[in-house]
């Protein structure tokens, strides 16, 4: 009997242990994203900001890192910098990075209308690939950075090194949610919010609405900067080619979409429902049929697209909608109607002003 039930024995723990690894995997990207999608929910949910290309932001950040903390380049290795820095000062240079890129994009854009901002935001994107790609003796063009360390990879095995990627990530986007918590609720989140929703009348109150706009930009851009340093050390290499707009700007305008805009706790959310669509798509290829199976990575965004069209025309709120308050001296308000009642209200065609029951 043990005989026979050895092979089974075997193939529980294989499967446990792929599965354990597939999920400390998954944690560890969600954790990253949740931080770009909180950087947009800044600039998007709060101020109104039309970013994009976030992809921009990211990439900056994941090369200023990998060039402050891998040593010198050497045989075939073409890029500038590789002064062998800490890990952690790779990733503040990486933050001061996107702030900068956010500077640099808003000081000739912040003052025309959004449509221009968010135009700007996907030229920019595109010209860093090109020039990453094709430009000498700068990040080693399409061959990419390889070999960049791991913070904390001294401490401990190989195969328990995750449990400390995992951990590390989840403290940073921790402690990036406890940031954005305390600007949005602060007066200068209010600030924000006013501007997003009517900016004539914050105008009007006296507020420089232009230098709140881009002091949320900047901020937006370097919280991205960081989660690309972060990506950068968690992944090991990186190539222009990796920062597709897809996967650096899509899929976190859909994670805040489903998850709803001016809402921390939705963005984080949404980074979780989606990207757990997303990532564990390729866990079911092989129990679909030979064409469907084939095509999977195709339908899979093209059921991304649809998601994001269902949520603008049926829950624009996304699933966690905003929370709304007047004054911080008068008690918080209930943070909207249930997301089934939304649902429902939805099918029945009552209007949205008339939700609330007034």
């Amino acid at each position: 009997m043990p005989d026979l039930l050895a092979p089974l024995d075997t193939l529980y723990l294989v499967t446990l242990a792929g599965m354990t690894n597939w999920s400390v995997g998954f944690v560890t990207t969600i954790a990253i994203f949740g931080i770009v999608v909180l950087a947009m929910n800044v600039q998007w949910g709060y101020t109104g900001i039309l970013n994009f290309g976030v992809v921009a932001f990211f990439m900056v950040g994941a090369y200023t890192s990998a060039l402050l903390t891998l040593p010198p380049a050497t045989g075939f290795s073409d890029y500038i910098l590789g002064l062998e820095l800490p890990i952690l000062v790779g990733w503040a240079g990486g933050a001061v990075a996107g702030g900068v890129l956010a500077l640099l994009v808003g000081l000739p854009t912040l003052r025309l209308r959004l449509d221009f901002l968010a135009i700007a935001t996907i030229g920019v994107a595109a010209i860093l690939r090109t020039v990453a790609s094709s430009a000498d003796n700068l990040v080693n063009r399409g061959r990419g950075m390889n070999g960049l360390p791991r913070l904390f990879n001294d401490l401990v095995d190989g195969s328990d090194y995750k449990w400390v990627l995992m951990g590390t990530t989840l403290i940073t986007l921790a402690l990036v949610y406890l940031l954005v918590r305390a600007v949005t609720a602060s007066p200068w989140g209010r600030v924000l919010r006013a501007i997003r929703d009517n900016e004539a009348t914050a105008q009007a109150a006296g507020k420089p609405t232009v230098r709140y706009r881009m002091q949320a930009f900047v901020l937006g851009g370097a919280i991205m900067g960081l989660a690309g340093a972060v990506y950068a050390h968690r992944v090991g290499s990186i190539s222009p080619e990796a920062f597709s707009d897809l996967f650096g700007t899509f899929l976190p305008w859909t994670m805040l979409i489903v998850g709803g805009a001016g809402n921390n706790r939705g963005a984080v959310l949404g980074a979780l429902v989606v990207g757990f669509f997303w990532f564990g798509t390729p866990l079911i290829q092989e129990d679909l049929p030979g064409s469907l199976g084939n095509q999977v990575f195709v339908w899979r965004q093209f059921a991304i697209g649809l998601l994001v069209v269902v949520f603008i025309l049926w829950l624009p709120k996304g699933l966690l909608a905003e929370e709304p308050r007047v004054s911080r001296f008068l008690p918080r308000t209930v943070a909207g109607p249930p997301l089934l009642q939304r649902l429902r209200d939805r099918f029945r065609g009552r209007p949205a002003e008339d939700r609330s029951g007034t």
